[in-house]
């Protein structure tokens, strides 16, 4: 067990013969006590200052092992948000792939209803032509018809008197 200062203080020599001097003896133990003192003293401030750092350095790691989870949280969490914009992003690619292919369909559909129509008025136009181009020549035929001379000759006229006509 360590000395204490009182232990020092109280500590009783034997004297012998010509033993030492007892003022010295007790003015260099005086001077050891209040070493002694200072030394557990200082002893005692720095067990506490070491306590004090010992409990701030608990803290700073407790910060440290709180940041360390909060980054592994947030990297995991950036990387589940990164594969959720990815799978959405792909499913926004689909999406458009469908509507361009349905847009295209329906074009290509419209597209040939269209062609069709056009044939169909081509079609139309022709036979409406050939129609068309028959009459005149049926028209033009009895024009050259010999049945319209037969109707102006002047003996066709008999019977129609000519009449005047006054005005």
């Amino acid at each position: 067990m360590p000395l204490t200062p009182l232990d020092i203080h109280n500590k009783e020599f034997t004297r012998g013969f010509r033993g030492y001097s007892e003022d010295e003896v007790n003015d260099f133990l005086d001077q050891v006590i209040k070493d002694y003192e200072t030394v557990i003293r200082e002893k005692k401030e720095l067990e506490e200052t070491v306590a004090n750092l010992e409990e701030k350095i608990s803290y700073f790691k407790n910060i440290e092992e709180t940041l360390n989870k909060s980054i592994l949280i947030a990297q995991e969490t950036g990387e589940e948000v990164k594969r959720t914009a990815t799978k959405e992003a792909r499913l926004i690619v689909k999406e458009a792939e469908k509507n361009a292919d349905r847009i295209i369909n329906e074009t290509l559909s419209k597209s040939r209803k269209i062609s069709m129509e056009i044939d169909e008025l081509k079609k139309q136009s022709s036979v409406y032509r050939t129609r068309f181009k028959m009459l005149i020549e049926a028209q033009l035929e009895m024009l050259k018809n010999d049945d319209w001379d037969s109707l102006n000759a002047p003996d066709n006229l008999e019977g129609y008197e000519l009449q005047e006509v006054k005005s």
